[in-house]
């Protein structure tokens, strides 16, 4: 009868051994079986996984445009006051809803491909019609003098600038300033070759962005969706030294298996120049855990600071010999047009480069950008990408709209905020296909080994109890 217990107190001991043992030998193979499984479904060939989401995203990208309206136009003109500015909206398009053109393979290991540039208003969305009309800065007026630096050539444009009744600022619709317009003072410019159609993101609609080739993952899954090349070349040709490489991927997704202190890199052709994100913290979108990485301050500080930046440091009048941050010149990327990016309201920027105008109040939540990555595959689920467009504008004897000003400042044009979210029906394919399978398999392990180290030390506890008071 003892005999008997004791057997069946060590048979559970040894049972509750094997299945702690079974539930550690899990872990590994278990890990085993999700990287493999990772591994092959994030590679970009037809499919995957991820193939379908990359030909064309699976959830709506959005495009949020909010445009600086001039309070006081009147005083700007007549005095060359700092311009009192009052954001509007969003106004919302649609954006990258059509498959990547040309998608050319090359030995497994790399794929090629334009990205198409498209956009289609969401009125439901936004603030307004495309046709409403605000007071904003002359973009034609205001680049003159970097793209015309000869006084005497100055001094032959400003005939046409006045015959036109051109301002400092001007009235143009949402669409006009965004997507181009006729500029009155261009038009009258009798040489050909002159273009006369001017806008923000002219060109943009309808046109191709690339050539783009980027990794597979096949042969490197560490590689995967991480930029070749861009345009056939691993640099830009706009910044000198290490600045210039097209390091990362385009942003949408990133190699498997993100860890917490990884630094993710990515380029973007808006802002003609890579960039990078650090781990800030853990979120969850549709029930799906993810790391939330966000572009820190370090990016976009002077020199001094951070002094990496310095190759980005182009324009040492605007940032005082390079000692200001939160300013980026991409004029050698723009044609020669003055276009200097930053941050929604100036933020992270040093407090001179927002001296020139009134009425910004940057604030981290709305203001900052972020992309919140899946971390064991690499995928994006959620981002905001946001930044301001501004003319740098320069005072000009020469030219009668600029000869009030007293220095050069800042003129913010609009900020934007470039986002989506995974949709709900991707979202429970998303928990269903990875999430919920991962989580499945880590509880197994989990509850193996505590259901297996409780049953073997409470049976052996028993047993040696029993055999203690069978001896007194």
């Amino acid at each position: 009868m003892g005999c008997g217990r004791n057997c069946g107190l060590l048979t559970g001991a040894v049972l509750g051994a094997l299945l702690a043992i079974f539930g550690g030998v899990l872990i590994p193979v278990g890990n085993h079986f999700i990287e493999k499984t990772v591994k092959k479904e994030t590679v970009i060939e037809n499919g995957t996984i991820a193939y379908e989401n990359w030909i064309v995203p699976g959830s709506p990208v959005y495009r949020q445009f909010w445009i600086f309206d001039v309070q006081n136009p009147e005083e700007v003109i007549a005095n060359g006051s700092r311009p009192v500015l009052k954001e509007k909206g969003p106004y919302t398009y649609r954006i990258r809803y059509l498959p990547k053109e040309n998608i050319t393979q090359h030995n497994d290991s790399t794929v090629s491909f334009f990205q198409p540039n498209i956009v289609l208003f969401e009125p439901d969305m936004s603030v307004g019609p495309e046709n409403d009309t605000l007071t904003v800065v002359n973009l034609a007026v205001v680049a003159v003098p970097a793209l015309y630096p000869s006084t005497f050539v100055q001094t032959v444009v400003d005939i046409w600038i006045r015959s036109s009744k051109s301002q400092l600022v001007q009235r143009r619709t949402v669409k006009e300033l965004l997507w181009g317009y006729e500029d009155p003072f261009l038009k009258k410019i009798p040489f050909p070759g002159i273009e006369k159609v001017v806008g923000v993101f002219l060109p943009y609609n309808e046109t191709l962005d690339g050539l783009y080739t980027v990794y597979t993952g096949k042969d490197d899954s560490g590689k995967t969706a991480i930029i070749e090349s861009y345009k056939n070349k691993s640099t830009l040709g706009f910044w000198p030294s290490y600045c210039d490489m097209v390091n990362g991927t385009d942003g949408s997704s990133f190699p498997p298996f993100v860890k917490k202190d990884t630094t993710l890199q990515f380029f973007s052709s808006d802002i003609c120049r890579s960039i990078y994100g650090n781990f800030d913290s853990e979120q969850s979108v549709k029930e799906i855990p993810l790391y939330r990485f966000i572009v820190p301050s370090a990016a976009f500080a002077s020199p001094l600071v951070t002094p990496g930046n310095i190759c980005f440091c182009t324009n040492k009048e605007l940032s005082q010999n390079c000692t200001l941050a939160g300013a980026l010149d991409i004029s050698s990327c723009k044609e020669g047009k003055p276009v200097v990016i930053t941050l929604p309201h100036f933020l992270y920027a040093s407090e001179e480069i927002a001296q020139g105008v009134e009425g910004l109040y940057p604030k981290l939540k709305e203001h900052m950008t972020f992309l919140d990555v899946e971390p064991t595959t690499g995928f994006t689920l959620h981002f905001a990408k946001r930044l301001q467009i501004n003319l740098l504008v320069k005072p000009s004897q020469k030219i009668t709209p600029l000869k009030k000003l007293e220095q050069p400042f800042l003129f913010p044009v609009l900020w934007l905020n470039e986002t989506a979210m995974i949709d709900d029906k991707k979202a429970e394919f998303f928990r269903t296909n990875v999430t919920n399978k991962i989580k499945f398999l880590h509880l197994l392990e989990a509850v193996l080994i505590a259901v297996g180290s409780v049953l073997f030390l409470s049976c052996m506890v028993s047993y040696i109890v029993c055999k203690t008071q069978k001896k007194k």
